[in-house]
């Protein structure tokens, strides 16, 4: 005899306690939270926090710039605030900007209640904030003056013996090992939480973007972690990673180095990209031209664009042929942007556009792009 349906337990059995009530105080609670909104939240708060910061260093320095032989800021201050503002602008603000906002709309637009490691999402924000304070503690005794991107050897104890460029190594890779870390737990959200029926190839174009923003994160994340570890050793444990004098290399922290930063700005491109795709069709009053021109555009960005990190290293040795790779890695980059820009313009045309504010700024962004390339 078969039991009746009503006492047939569910595939899932769920505990729900409505009666709970959390008697901590609202910032403890968010500071706490594991949720993926809360956490998406204090990224985005903190990011635009760094922006202020970033955006005082700029207005200085273009102050100081101004005018010739200006001497309202010494050089010294200058190298300093320049050395801060790199690492303010791409790793504190532009990064953590797009990760908060993936880590918010993602596990929305998958079908997901959160992300799949709830603790690692609030480990990674703490770690990212942690560099952040770093980096900004060192205006208290000496802030870096090596530079936006500290090159051996002018960031060897020699030249900077002061603890300002410790200070950008732990608090960049800190924060690079907490943008790891959530592109860890991103991908993990994203491969084993989608609901049923999410195919691959029924995911939204955003999560397409944040799929392989994540990828590229922690592939280059994890080279610029080791990097700052190197570094850190040769000027506190007497490495020899970057002295030449003792068989190391100066311009392997240049190919390390600028292999991430090339990548951060290619995150920043992507979750652009990204969220282009998710506007235009809605604002236009269209399905979306072709879903996988679209997905396979992001994913060969995803794979050219840290490939052509030499492109930055124009004074740098190193043979011809690498640097016929790294403008070849360059010019390819165009062509799947090109196919974005077709899929973007074949969106729009005949539809009935609704020019509100997002619909707007997404034109902008793309006449931009289009007189890029």
């Amino acid at each position: 005899m078969t039991p009746p349906p009503t006492a047939i337990s569910p595939a899932r059995p769920e505990v729900v306690a409505d009666a709970y009530s959390d008697q901590r105080p609202a910032w403890v609670r968010l500071a706490t939270s594991g949720d993926h909104k809360a956490v998406a939240a204090l990224y985005l708060a903190a990011a635009l926090s760094f922006l202020v910061l970033a955006v005082c260093e700029l207005v200085l320095m273009r102050v100081q710039l101004i005018v010739p032989d200006n001497t309202m800021i010494s050089a010294e201050i200058f190298d300093q605030l320049l050395s801060a503002y790199g690492a303010t602008a791409v790793v504190l603000f532009g990064v953590p900007m797009a990760l908060g906002l993936m880590c918010y709309v993602v596990p929305l637009q998958v079908g997901a209640r959160g992300t799949a490691f709830p603790r690692l999402a609030a480990l990674s924000l703490w770690l990212y904030l942690a560099g952040g304070i770093t980096l900004y503690a060192s205006f208290l005794y000496r802030p870096p003056d090596a530079g936006t991107n500290p090159l051996p050897p002018l960031s060897d104890t020699v030249f900077s013996p002061t603890a300002g460029v410790d200070a950008w190594i732990v608090g960049v890779g800190l924060a690079t090992l907490g943008f790891v870390i959530f592109a860890i737990n991103l991908l993990a959200t994203i491969h084993t939480q989608r609901a049923p029926g999410m195919a691959w190839r029924r995911m939204p174009l955003f999560s397409w973007a944040a799929t392989v923003g994540g990828y590229v994160v922690v592939v280059t994340g994890a080279v610029m972690v080791a990097a700052c570890a190197m570094l850190l050793i040769d000027r506190q444990f007497d490495g020899v990673f970057f002295d030449a004098g003792e068989g190391g290399s100066p311009i392997l922290w240049q190919h390390l180095s600028w292999f991430f930063f090339t990548s951060t700005y290619l995150v920043i491109l992507l979750f652009a990209f990204g969220a282009i795709s998710e506007i235009l069709p809605t604002f236009s009053g269209k399905p979306v031209f072709s879903h996988r021109t679209i997905v396979g555009s992001l994913v060969a960005v995803g794979v050219l664009g840290p490939l052509a990190w030499m492109q930055n290293m124009y004074t740098a040795p190193i043979p011809v042929g690498w640097s016929y790779f790294a403008m070849a890695m360059a010019v390819a980059l165009a062509i799947p942007i090109g196919l974005l820009m077709f899929n973007w313009l074949a969106t729009l045309w005949g539809g009935a556009l609704r020019l509100r504010a997002p619909l707007l700024f997404a034109l902008g962004a793309v006449s931009t792009v289009a007189f890029g390339l």
